[in-house]
């Protein structure tokens, strides 16, 4: 991201941030003021986002929101200019003012390469790391005929294109035939009638005069270094850094409200999900491990992760729990979804209450069935995006790779996902049905079923969604940033040690087995021995902030990270819920007799205390469940 425009006040003389993200439907704004010599989140306030009519200016949300701030924080942060800088004093004013947005669709692109699973699925990753949500991706082998394709770009109405392909010095021809199809469908921004559609360029430098002749006159044409100069190089940032201009340029500057926005701020405006993402990256530089992250909300889930010091985002724009859940249960079917519930549903009362919940969107659960129901929705939800996203986050394909006779045997491929669950030190989830579960070990289970981590991973949420904040405050003051989300927005639920069955045994072959056995030291001392069976799940009371040394022993057949029935010495942290130990097999095991599976979720629920077992056995006897 450019520095352009950032705040010139030294870092240590930064005493007081606000921040404010403008959501589709709401705008949130925070205060951080340094402390005892440590930054900290004081207060934080929010109001409805006021970018459609009939306000029409983003920034009578944004004062709304931050006078919220300063009801509750006793300080004077507005002026009618906007956001008072420099600070006046302690009660008056603020030395940094920032804001992300995805409000009015956020960033909307579509992109184009050559070979859909080579040049455009680099632009894919392009996109999707700058925040946007990619509509269509355009390729010359998509299957698509010319004049679909043509149609296609003109029916969506893009807010800017990615076009890429070939290698520097590589044919020019396949790269025109693009080009010309975005000639030939003059397509019109989203946003701003009269102005010239944006278009990136980020191609084979031989093909860019050809690129200018074709689309220069017609389109805002901006040329950047090659995505994928050569086959075994993919370079994404250019191509990000472009994005992120015109998004300020173009999309920023035509949004209702926002060019008086942009006018207050000390640095530049982020897409919400690009600010996360950075968050993300910095969290796995903070912590020195890999990191899985989610955010889930009524329209879209996004996932992100650094695997092999490689970032990745993907947007699920079809799977949220509102607005689109009933594409989920397109997608994953009611089997998959009823098989999470501890009682029986009828085909027909299940449907009734996803659409219930599409139609009213902004309801939450008031009853225990409601939210059973709707934390197994959740669960396929989070699946789907996970896998969509493990297709994403790959190695680079179609590239040669040299192979010795050690290699013989390796199933590894180009293009092979990175996503490694064996490595993932972190998931850190986000989205009202995690940050917002009414038992902290809920939002745990619901992690561990969707994503199914393998080994020794840490489990978190964000408390009150401030990523997107912390996100673009790390660009100004990465200390604060860092501050703020280690004390403030992340909560530890706590840790999962999961044992993997070894490749190629039937999980039914292993009902008889010992999955593992773990010796835990506590924090006072004292000895502690657990020993599973096939599977159980067990939570362990391990306080946020201690640290147990664990011995774990996995089965014969099993293997937690050292390779099969290989122990090792790990220290496993705390949290809100504890230590949670699943030796339910990977993926999990489920019964296939309805009524043993109802028994199995059951036993599940009782041993972690998801819910209430007195309240739930009631429903179930008296027939009245959902």
């Amino acid at each position: 991201m450019s520095t352009e425009g950032v705040t010139k006040i030294p870092k240590d003389q930064i005493q007081t941030i606000v921040a404010t993200d403008c959501g589709s439907t709401t705008t949130k704004a925070i205060l951080i003021e340094k402390r005892d010599g440590e930054y900290r989140l004081i207060v934080r306030g929010e109001a409805p986002t006021t970018v459609e009519a009939p306000f029409e200016d983003v920034t009578m949300g944004v004062r709304n929101a931050v006078t919220e701030v300063e009801e509750l924080s006793g300080k004077t942060l507005l002026a009618p200019e906007g956001v008072i800088r420099p600070r006046a004093s302690d009660e008056k004013g603020a030395d940094v003012y920032l804001s992300t947005s995805s409000a009015g669709g956020g960033l909307q692109m579509m992109v184009a390469g050559v070979v859909k699973t080579m040049t455009a699925e680099s632009a894919e990753r392009a996109a999707l790391g700058a925040g946007a949500i990619v509509m269509d991706a355009i390729s010359v082998d998509d299957g698509r005929l010319p004049h679909q394709k043509i149609s296609r770009i003109r029916q969506l109405r893009p807010d800017m294109i990615l076009l890429s392909g070939g290698v520097d010095g590589g044919t020019i021809a396949h790269v025109s035939q693009i080009a010309e199809l975005i000639a030939a469908a003059d397509p019109r921004p989203r946003l701003g009638i009269g102005f010239q559609l944006p278009v990136i360029f980020a191609g084979n430098k031989d093909a860019r005069g050809h690129v200018r002749d074709t689309l220069g006159e017609s389109l805002d044409l901006r040329l950047v270094d090659n995505i994928r100069p050569v086959l075994e190089e993919e370079v994404l940032e250019p191509a990000r850094e472009e994005i992120h201009n015109l998004f300020m340029e173009h999309v920023m500057a035509q949004a209702p409200g926002y060019n008086k926005l942009m006018g207050w701020t000390d640095a530049p405006i982020m897409p919400t999900p690009g600010a996360v993402g950075l968050g993300i990256q910095n969290v796995a530089k903070q912590y020195k491990m890999e990191v899985l992250g989610v955010d889930i909300g009524g329209a879209t889930t996004d996932v992100f992760s650094v695997f092999a010091g490689t970032f990745n985002r993907t947007v699920s724009a079809n799977l949220g729990m509102s607005y689109s859940i009933c594409n989920v249960l397109l997608e994953t079917g009611l089997d998959s979804i009823s098989r999470w519930l501890p009682m029986s549903v009828s085909e027909e009362a299940l449907r009734s209450r996803i659409r219930n919940k599409m139609i009213r969107p902004t309801t939450i659960p008031h009853s225990l069935e409601e939210l059973v129901v709707e934390q197994a929705l959740a669960r396929e939800a989070l699946r789907l995006a996970f896998e969509h996203h493990k297709t994403l986050a790959t190695g680079l394909k179609g590239i040669r790779q040299a192979r010795d006779m050690g290699d013989t045997f390796d199933q590894k491929v180009s293009g092979a996902t990175l996503v490694n669950m064996m490595t993932l030190g972190m998931i850190l989830g986000s989205g009202g049905v995690l940050s917002h579960a009414p038992r902290r070990v809920q939002s745990a289970l619901m992690m561990l079923d969707a994503f199914q981590p393998e080994g020794v991973t840490r489990l978190a949420v964000d408390s009150i969604f401030m990523m997107p904040q912390l996100g673009v405050l790390a660009t100004v003051h990465p200390e604060a940033s860092a501050q703020v989300f280690d004390r403030d927005c992340l909560v530890c639920l706590g840790s999962s040690i999961a044992p993997v069955p070894q490749e190629g045994i039937r999980m039914e072959n292993l009902r008889d087995s010992t999955p593992v056995k773990v010796t835990l030291t506590m924090p006072d001392g004292t000895e502690r021995v657990e020993t599973l069976g096939f599977g159980e799940i067990r939570l362990i009371p391990l306080e946020e902030g201690s640290v147990a040394q664990a011995h774990v022993e996995p089965g014969r057949r099993w293997d937690v990270g050292e390779g099969t029935g290989r122990a090792m010495d790990v220290e496993v942290e705390g949290g809100i819920v504890g230590l949670i130990i699943d030796a339910r097999g990977r993926p999990v095991f489920l019964e296939k007799e309805e009524a043993d599976r109802r028994k199995q979720i059951r036993n599940w629920i009782e041993a972690l205390d998801i819910y209430p077992m007195d309240a739930l056995m009631k429903y179930i006897e008296e027939g009245r469940a959902v």
